[in-house]
């Protein structure tokens, strides 16, 4: 059995390239006799590699000088609740509801001050992205929370939301690294890395500095101040070290690639193959307005949940893995990040035309 299409949603396809370096190096790591899985976080060659990934990030996202880069554990989720533990000065802040992960966030935020919901999409089943131009912000608000791309339902924020001049805080776990970004709009943007960047287990926080302050909420955790993490280069315990190395490694993919541009350009392109042949199918649909769909997960149905599942057994069959869709929505989703081919996208398209041709009878 070779190497199979990837299409799920996170963990997610990684780099290749990426996966055969690591294994060259896992029992020796550039002539040091060990595995980065066995080594001292405190040793000189490990500090090389966090230093060197912050770098090289900064390099790819063009990250302003005052903005820290934080290397974290405990994933995305455990943002929704370090976000306002942090951040919530005045004990307010407001969310707009674009899916599930937006949804858990804000009701994390619910257990440490007064969250608004002061725009949703749910009621289209997070099919579109909500006018964000002129909405209802609290004068008092700490900041302005969003989930710029949603996972499950395949929305992208393509204009960021006028925040009237509060902080805006954006959870990027799924378009991360897909597209350049201006950083310097965001007082802090967050992703896991488990969807288009790294294994599972590291959380990458880019927070402005006048955000970091000794000023948390009281009892929040040592673990879960900014500061402590921003005072110890992300070195305070032993960090997800063999999960930041292999972050590491794909930044260099993407600079030897030709940088974000680049990376969206390709993105762009391969996101049309499948929206290209959905728009014209007769068995399948997308299930998200055009002019918000996301360009890494798109999800997509036949109208009828046996189809559904007739096709997601035989596309797994035929070497298309994870194309069921969320729990939550059923149906089928293709995640296709940064490291699937666009041969991955074009076997799937084929694949679907031959379903589509032997089911509409």
């Amino acid at each position: 059995m070779g190497r199979v299409y990837n299409f799920s949603a996170g963990p997610a396809v990684l780099p290749e390239e990426v996966l055969k370096e690591a294994a060259e190096e896992m029992l020796d790591y550039k002539g040091t006799g060990m595995s980065v899985m066995e080594m001292s976080h405190r040793s000189k060659a490990y500090e090389t590699i966090i230093n060197d990934a912050e770098q090289d990030l900064r390099d790819l996202l063009q990250i302003p000088d005052n903005y820290k880069v934080l290397f974290l554990q405990g994933g995305a989720s455990q943002q929704f609740a370090m976000i306002p533990m942090n951040l919530m000065k005045n004990k307010v802040a407001d969310y707009i509801i674009t899916g599930q992960w937006a949804k858990k966030a804000y009701q994390e935020a619910k257990l440490y001050g007064t969250a608004n919901a002061i725009a949703s999409s749910a009621d289209k089943t997070f099919s579109y992205i909500p006018d964000c131009s002129d909405l209802p912000i609290s004068e008092d608000a700490d900041y302005v929370y969003i989930c710029e791309n949603n996972t499950i339902y395949g929305t992208k924020f393509k204009t960021l939301p006028n925040t009237k001049g509060k902080t805006l805080v954006a959870d990027v776990s799924s378009c991360f690294l897909s597209e350049p970004m201006d950083i310097s709009k965001y007082g802090l943007v967050y992703g896991g890395v488990q969807k288009n960047v790294g294994p599972a287990g590291v959380v990458i926080v880019i927070i402005r500095e006048d955000l970091i302050t000794d000023d948390t909420l009281p009892g929040t955790p040592t673990m879960l101040k900014y500061k402590i993490h921003d005072e110890n280069n992300s070195l305070y315990n032993t960090p997800p070290a063999y999960g930041i190395y292999i972050c590491g490694k794909v930044f260099k993919w993407l600079k030897k690639l030709g940088g974000l541009e680049v990376m969206k350009e390709i993105n762009e392109k391969k996101a049309a193959v499948l929206y290209d042949f959905l728009d014209q199918s007769k068995l399948f649909k997308g299930t998200v307005v055009k002019e918000d769909r996301s360009l890494m997960n798109v999800p997509f149905v036949t109208g009828n949940e046996e189809l559904d599942a007739k096709f997601v057994k035989e596309a797994k069959a035929a070497g298309f893995e994870n194309l069921k869709g969320h729990r939550s929505v059923g149906g089928m989703r293709a995640s296709i990040y940064n490291a699937m081919p666009i041969e991955g996208v074009e076997k799937l398209v084929e694949f679907m035309q031959k379903f589509e041709e032997e089911n509409l009878k």
